[in-house]
């Protein structure tokens, strides 16, 4: 038998959808489910200037952190990289294939500044569990 070269595909661009990569059983999924977003912005904006280049956008910083804290992820620079290369988390933090993932620094200023100030992780928790 004459051993194989695998190549790289000619295929320019590829039908890619990421939901289905993720399966129905994941824990993010069920997560998912009973999370609810809709009056976080509300409860968040006092806590944002209204001048200054635009944040990041809160509701993505959240969900890295269950990510985080789901799968016992303690460093934010490590969160960020894990958020980047994983289909399952990009996904749920709603990224797409193409996403940016925040840089661990403006990550850890939210979390422990507005965050921390407004309650919001815990209004977050006890609505989720």
């Amino acid at each position: 038998m004459m051993m194989r070269l695998q190549s790289e595909p000619d295929q320019l661009f590829y039908d890619f959808c990421l939901n289905d990569h993720v399966p129905e059983d994941h824990l993010l999924r069920k997560i998912d489910r009973f999370l609810n977003f809709d009056d976080l912005r509300q409860k968040l904006k006092p806590f944002y200037c209204s001048n200054g280049r635009p944040s990041i956008d809160p509701e993505l910083l959240l969900r890295m952190l269950l990510v985080g804290y789901c799968f016992a992820i303690r460093s934010e620079r490590r969160l960020c990289e894990e958020v980047h290369l994983n289909l399952a988390y990009r996904w749920f933090c709603r990224l797409g294939l193409d996403g940016k993932v925040p840089d661990h620094s403006t990550f850890s200023l939210n979390r422990n500044g507005r965050f921390r100030d407004s309650g919001i992780l815990r209004h977050l928790f006890e609505g989720t569990v």
